[in-house]
């Protein structure tokens, strides 16, 4: 049984590709490249347990890569879908690489994944991520009218995209509602101060990190290189932490790659 009922949107046919969005985002971060890939893939994005509109876990029950796993292979089985293709962003990066290394999922694009830090890197990225929880709380009149000028759009998301103009009132309204009214931020916050992903990956996996993240610095790529040396390893020039939003055209691009390289791993074994 699940841990938590996720909520989902689903559209298209084809190969399961399931969309895993970061640390108090939700599903429509993915709303740049869904309906594309809807094109040529059965695409799942999904909330997070406790984010967007997923229930949170039951009292007791810790937000770690454990249950994060647990939770969601579960709710693939309910979705009629097994070892899908996963895409994840930040903390979906993670958990996408977790499933991976279980042998959960048949490949894995991870953009600018949380796992690999330096010293102090957490840190960093929990206070600029605990300032947007933080301005987050302001009355909705507020949210409101700063999600309605472009120079609050800037101001609000140039932290997590390189293009925050791209973004009009009601996905910087709708995020801002969502990371004002997550359950699980500070579970999950406390479990990522724990956190480094260690594990080896045995799917084919793409590593693409924004040369302009401000959340998860671009040398973080370098620890994840070093970690995961059979991975395909891309940097994605001036894009920011949320690269959906900076550079769909190329994260489409990757993902058909990725997909690509399992199928033809999958024709290989079967012959």
């Amino acid at each position: 049984m699940p841990l938590s009922q996720l909520v989902l949107d689903r559209k298209g046919a084809g190969e399961t590709v399931v969309l895993i969005h970061g640390i108090g985002h939700r599903r429509q971060a993915w709303y740049p490249i869904f309906d594309r890939l809807s094109e040529r893939y059965d695409v799942i994005a999904v909330d997070l347990a406790g984010f967007g509109d997923s229930p949170p876990y039951a009292p007791g029950i810790p937000y770690d890569m454990e249950n994060a796993c647990r939770d969601l292979t579960a709710n693939f089985a309910e979705w009629g879908i097994e070892r899908p293709h996963v895409v994840g962003n930040s903390l979906g990066g993670a958990i996408a690489l977790e499933l991976a290394s279980r042998g959960l999922v048949s490949s894995v694009t991870a953009l600018s994944p949380a796992g690999f830090f330096r010293r102090f890197d957490f840190l960093r990225a929990l206070a600029i991520l605990g300032f947007l929880r933080l301005t987050s709380q302001a009355p909705d009149a507020v949210l409101r009218a700063v999600a309605r000028s472009s120079w609050g759009r800037r101001l609000i998301g140039f932290t997590l995209f390189a293009h925050p103009e791209r973004h009009d009132f009601d996905a910087v309204y709708g995020d801002a509602q969502a990371l004002k009214h997550c359950r699980a931020f500070a579970g999950v916050a406390r479990a990522g101060a724990r956190y480094e992903f260690d594990r080896t990956v045995e799917v084919p996996t793409t590593i693409a990190w924004g040369t302009a993240d401000r959340i998860l610095p671009y040398v973080q790529s370098g620890i994840a290189a070093s970690r995961l040396p059979g991975a395909v390893h891309v940097p994605l020039v001036g894009a920011g932490h949320v690269p959906m939003v900076d550079a769909p055209d190329r994260i489409i691009e990757l993902i058909d790659q990725t997909v690509a390289r399992a199928q033809e791993g999958e024709l290989t074994t079967s012959a």
